[in-house]
Parts: C-alpha cells; sequence; structure tokens
C-alpha cells in the first residue's frame, strides 16, 4: 500500500478551477497507476480519472469527462488532477490512490485524509 498525501483543495466558485496535487514519501510513484477519487456526503465513494505510470493513458469517468485533466511529474514524484468548469455537484472530499484501474476502481486500502473542494457562490 502506498501512503498517499493530496492538498490543494478549497472554496471556489462555479465556473472556476482548482488543481490537486498527489504525492507521497518512501515510494517512488512511476511504478504505479494513480487515480483521484472523490466522495459526496451521503454518497459511494467514485473514481474520476485513472492515469497509466508513463501518463499516455489515461481513464475518466463520463462526469468529469472534458473538465478535469488527470497529470503526473514521476520527477516530482507528483500526480495532479487540474479541475476546470467546476459545478456544484463536483462538491466533495478528493482523494488520490495508488493502483487504479481504468474502470473507476483501485487496487488499494490505503485512503489518505483527501482534500475538500467546495463548489459554491
Amino acid at each position: 500500500q502506498v501512503p498517499v498525501v493530496e492538498s490543494g483543495g478549497g472554496l471556489v466558485q462555479p465556473g472556476g478551477s482548482l488543481k490537486l496535487s498527489c504525492t507521497t514519501s518512501g515510494f517512488t510513484l512511476r511504478y504505479y497507476t494513480i487515480g483521484w477519487f472523490r466522495q459526496a456526503p451521503g454518497k459511494e465513494r467514485e473514481g474520476i480519472a485513472c492515469t497509466s505510470t508513463s501518463g499516455d493513458s489515461t481513464y475518466y469517468a463520463a462526469s468529469v469527462k472534458g473538465r478535469f485533466t488527470i497529470s503526473r511529474d514521476n520527477d516530482k514524484n507528483t500526480a495532479y488532477l487540474q479541475m476546470n468548469s467546476l459545478r456544484p455537484e463536483d462538491t466533495a472530499v478528493y482523494y488520490c490512490a495508488a493502483d487504479c484501474y481504468f474502470d473507476g476502481t483501485s487496487a488499494t486500502n490505503y485512503w489518505g485524509q483527501g482534500t475538500q473542494v467546495t463548489v459554491s457562490s
């Protein structure tokens, strides 16, 4: 299990943008697929994006496709989620995780604290 730390969340107005970061210490992220997940109050955790180890292949859930972009910088041991055109329904705690699959799931049993994203005017 890869212990990851998310950052970059906050309060943003509808239509705004945020960029989340995911990093770890003691592990090398380049050997793992990395994904982003979110959980809104009263809802199950949803897998929204996943990137291959090289970053050449990506997966997006229909709910974020065309608005969110997942990327990674293996030299910086960091993955990112650029979120544009944010909507109130994007409000959730966002998590990253290693060992994601291109179907919105992950093999990980480790979930960090996450970072809160709130979209509201």
